[in-house]
């Protein structure tokens, strides 16, 4: 893509437009939607790219893939309607064709074997259903290459762009290995039970054998399994189902920091691992329809081991981290009730911390940083103006431009009334851009909502904030947050300076010894 040079008002959006630094750590299928928004935004003049290079752009990432039709009529787009297809994505296709009947065929078995139902429930009642019992049946006719070979037909699907039939063929195939606990027999069957006394032995030896919860029940995972678990999050990404994207996140999570632990993921790997995480995961936490996305989001991204991968290799999403703690900041203090005020501090402060690890700025990040840290509110007001630029522009914060807008507001107004505690509504109404009258109003609805701890002085056309007293309690709390992690700081750095006294010591004694000698 070309980036405009002129100054247009479509430049400062492309100026901060984050496709390219997001692009390489997503699968080339999810980059599809991305380019599908960029072109709208290109439709509506809202951004200076040019269309044919988009277009272009989208043909070589379809190279790779086997969604050959597709490339084709980006080929004619390109070129033109009537421009000849190159011989070799005629070739391509002929060979897409071939492969997919390849795989097809070899896979057969199998594929008959999930789609019959009472054979399969008999396996799982059984406890056969998986790689060695099936395979060890000559009846089924299924070897371990049958099985290798569904697989591959799942991800040749995935491919060409079938993602519902490749999520269905990886969820057959995750069940081989997991062991999911049994259903409960009918309280006739129990009664039986419990006169063999067989019960309980037998209830705890499925409870020994039960999988994973947060990994789709699997008993255990390596790097082959988490690529098939990569694969499941990727297919339900694309078909949008945001729910079960939520489950297939948790799955590869839990995989990376199992492998990382047993050291079956070397320290880089799982960085990198964690870094594509981080990427892969906006589109759930910004789709999420329950509300509580974004706090998982916040949870998530400051975690220790997932902020170093922000700090290291994507600091660029500090933009996304910055809206979530704006957007969930009200709600997440409204549900700790007494603690409201402590709770929304404590979010801000962690993520002024994070914003000093992190080499990146933007709109969103310094309309915050001039508000949080430096209370410069001319200047907030001005990044602000361009913060609703950036929102409508970016694929994942869009659908939150106006809820992201209003908590803005709310934050200027609520910082703006904390270090003058008493203002004047016209005042106040500039700095909102808004009259006075409806200011008022606006700020009665916060009141009315219990989102605010202020009140309307209508004697002297001003609004009060509330003292917002901190007790005891919560003062204790956050001075005693972090001294675990303080005192080991002492230790290490204590640790570290004895080591260098020792070793200079050492050298002391060598250059003594070998002064000695001459």
């Amino acid at each position: 893509m070309t980036a405009p040079t002129d100054a247009t008002p479509a430049t400062d959006a492309a100026a901060y437009d984050l496709t390219s630094n997001i692009s390489p750590y997503l699968d080339l299928h999810m980059m599809f939607p991305l380019l599908e928004y960029i072109d709208s935004l290109i439709s509506s003049g809202s951004i200076s790219y040019n269309a044919m290079d988009v277009a272009q752009a989208r043909l070589e990432l379809l190279k790779p893939t086997h969604m050959v039709d597709y490339a084709m009529d980006i080929y004619r787009e390109v070129h033109g309607e009537n421009a000849q297809i190159p011989q070799e994505m005629e070739d391509q296709k002929a060979g897409v064709f071939k492969k997919l009947e390849e795989l097809k065929d070899g896979q057969a078995a199998f594929e008959e074997l999930c789609r019959n139902e009472e054979a399969r429930a008999n396996l799982v009642s059984s406890n056969q259903w998986n790689v060695q019992s099936i395979t060890s049946n000559a009846s089924y006719g299924i070897t371990a290459e049958t099985i290798d070979n569904y697989y591959k037909f799942a991800k040749f699907n995935f491919d060409c762009g079938d993602y519902q039939q490749g999520r269905d063929m990886i969820e057959n195939y995750l069940s081989l290995f997991a062991s999911p606990p049994k259903q409960r027999k009918e309280d006739g069957d129990d009664e039986d039970d419990e006169l063999t006394g067989g019960d309980d032995n037998r209830n705890a030896s499925e409870e020994e054998k039960t999988g994973n919860p947060n990994m789709y029940y699997l008993t255990s995972v390596d790097t082959t399994l988490l690529q098939v678990l990569w694969g499941k999050l990727s297919c339900e990404i694309l078909v949008e189902d945001w729910e079960e994207a939520a489950v297939a996140l948790v799955a590869v999570k839990t995989a990376i920091e199992s492998l990382a632990s047993s050291s079956k993921l070397s320290p880089l790997d799982a960085l990198h691992q964690r870094t594509w995480l981080l990427h892969w995961s906006l589109f759930v936490f910004w789709n999420d329809a329950s509300g509580k996305g974004l706090e998982s989001m916040v949870d998530l991204f400051t975690s220790e081991k997932y902020l170093q991968a922000i700090t290291t290799h994507a600091p660029h999403l500090l933009r996304y981290l910055t809206a979530a703690v704006l957007l969930c900041k009200r709600r997440a203090a409204k549900k700790a009730g007494n603690n409201s005020n402590a709770e929304g501090r404590r979010l801000l402060r962690d993520l002024v911390k994070v914003m000093k690890q992190c080499e990146y700025s933007d709109p969103i990040v310094e309309f915050v940083e001039q508000l949080s840290v430096k209370f410069d509110f001319e200047a907030a007001q001005s990044q602000l103006a361009l913060c609703e630029k950036v929102l409508s522009t970016d694929f994942f914060l869009c659908k939150q431009t106006e809820l992201f807008m209003e908590e803005a507001r709310v934050f200027v107004f609520e910082n703006y009334c904390r270090i003058h505690h008493k203002i004047d509504l016209t005042t106040l109404g500039e700095k909102l851009a808004m009259d006075r009258n409806r200011a008022e109003r606006w700020i009665v609805d916060l009141i009315r909502n219990a989102l605010l701890d202020a009140k309307i002085d209508s004697e002297e056309g001003c609004v009060v904030m509330g003292t917002g007293s901190t007790s005891v309690y919560e003062k204790v709390m956050d001075r005693t947050k972090e001294l675990t992690a303080r005192s080991g700081g002492l230790v290490v750095n204590l640790r570290s300076y004895m080591n260098d006294v020792k070793r200079d010591k050492i050298r002391k004694e060598r250059k003594a010894r070998e002064e000695a000698e001459y």
